[in-house]
């Protein structure tokens, strides 16, 4: 296992979240499991100062920050069945007060379809997310006959300064890569083409261990050309970073 430059002891281990307490948390979660996090945001978010509307049957909410934006802006739920696409954003909805009514057991996109698509035939749902919210949730809502309406809650754009980690993964110090979105992958392939580093990060992470929290993220990443080495089986940043831990280990 390759180590880091510094004198911080564990193996690097890059994570990405938005520099908004969510890395915080991440890079907490990495000194626990003795890794030496590299803290490198890739996304930050832009309000559009839009609300969810209040006359849908069904609201989806994807995200903490989606979350914070509605509940900010005097969002309520009302009567509507209150659908978390996963842990964190429904344990993010009950601190604001509001009751969850579903949680998918995959925690994708797909998973919270499938977990709709029998209750869902001619009611209005409602979907607030971010700009970069795939197709796949509104497309298996319709096909399952349901009503929908978007609301961008916020944009997400790569920070500036961005792109430390791919200048350590280009000198061959980085031992892991931690990607919990696509537009992670993408904007770390960004950052390393603005750094002038973008073949030599690609022939670092060949000896990186590259996790990716979900099949959308994999999928992202394969469409870019770069192989991912773990997907978890739950899409949670903690079995994220056990996995990638576990493969070095190994």
């Amino acid at each position: 296992m390759r180590r880091r430059e510094s004198e911080m002891p564990g193996p690097a281990i890059a994570v990405f979240r938005p520099d908004d307490g969510r890395l915080a948390d991440a890079v907490d979660v990495l000194e626990s499991r003795g890794a030496a996090p590299v803290p490198d945001p890739m996304l930050a978010t832009e309000p559009t100062g839009a609300t969810p509307r209040t006359d849908a049957d069904y609201v989806v909410l994807t995200s903490t920050t989606g979350v914070e934006l509605a509940v900010d802006a005097g969002w309520s739920p009302g009567d509507a069945t209150v659908c978390a696409i996963g842990p964190t954003t429904a344990n993010a909805l009950c601190e604001a007060g509001s009751d969850v009514d579903v949680v998918p057991t995959e925690y994708t996109s797909s998973g919270l379809v499938d977990e709709l698509a029998e209750a869902v035939d001619g009611a209005r749902v409602e979907i607030a997310r971010s700009d970069h919210g795939s197709a796949v949730l509104p497309d298996g809502l319709e096909a399952a006959g349901a009503y929908v309406h978007e609301t961008v809650l916020y944009r997400l754009v790569r920070p500036e300064d961005s792109g430390e980690s791919a200048e350590i993964a280009a000198r061959g110090d980085l031992d892991a890569a931690l990607f919990t979105s696509p537009l992670t992958v993408e904007h770390f392939l960004e950052a390393a083409e603005d750094r002038g580093v973008a073949d030599e990060v690609r022939d670092g992470l060949e000896s990186t261990v590259v996790a990716a929290i979900g099949e959308p993220t994999r999928q992202a990443a394969a469409e870019l050309d770069l192989a991912v080495d773990v997907v978890p089986e739950d899409a949670t940043f903690e079995t994220l970073v056990d996995a990638a831990i576990e493969r070095l280990e190994e």
